[in-house]
């Protein structure tokens, strides 16, 4: 697991593909609002996607306001709650 984003809004860690997993065989993205306290885990193509779109805005070194907004459209996918951190 390692940590690729994290504002006063939003964390984003990532976990590596394991050939031995079938279900992470392409890694997988999990992401949560500290406003809200709730979560998404994305595997498959869509954390791929979804991989890629953050490290371009992290390498384009985007303000904290823009990638949080970014985020923000998962917002509504987020319901699970955060429990424990």
């Amino acid at each position: 697991m390692q940590m690729i984003y994290n504002s006063p809004n939003y964390c984003v860690v990532e976990f590596p593909p394991q050939d031995n997993h079938l279900a992470m065989k392409a890694g997988g993205t999990r992401s949560w609002t500290k406003t809200v306290q709730s979560e998404i885990f994305i595997d498959g193509a869509l954390a791929v996607r979804f991989r890629e779109h953050v490290q371009k805005l992290m390498q384009e070194e985007q303000s904290l306001e823009y990638v949080d907004e970014f985020l923000g459209q998962f917002d509504i996918l987020m319901n699970q709650p955060v429990i424990l951190h």
